[in-house]
């Protein structure tokens, strides 16, 4: 819903998380419940593999939500496929603070130098 007088999404009603901050907080949780820890090489190893069976789940929504496996049909949605493309990202990015706990300074350096060579500085 939009607010009509700006044209703007309105506020919700709770705040929305900090993202560094979220995905802080689930490098700690998954560190202490797994046997596996990141700082291990077996544990690097399989929390980067997570990252790849996220994609799988991408692709099985997409394919769910075309229909392309006439065995099954439609099982998916549009909305199956983004919610699938944002494990995606907090995957990614938990990974990312696995291999180093300055994830956030390294994404944003990332993010500015591939902005920089597509589509130049603001």
């Amino acid at each position: 819903m939009t607010d009509p007088t700006t044209d703007a999404p309105e506020a919700p009603d709770t705040p929305s998380p900090d993202l560094w901050t979220s995905v802080d907080a689930l490098w700690t949780w998954l560190e202490s419940g797994t046997p596996y820890k990141g700082t291990t090489h077996e544990g690097l190893l399989l929390r980067l593999l997570k990252l790849s069976e996220e994609v799988g789940e991408v692709a099985q929504a997409v394919i769910g939500a075309t229909g392309q496996n006439p065995r099954k049909g439609t099982t998916h949605t549009w909305t199956d496929v983004e919610s699938e493309l944002c494990d995606v990202i907090i995957t990614a990015l938990v990974a990312l603070r696995t291999l180093t706990p300055e994830a956030r300074e390294v994404f944003t350096a990332h993010l500015t130098r591939v902005r920089e060579r597509s589509v130049g500085t603001a």
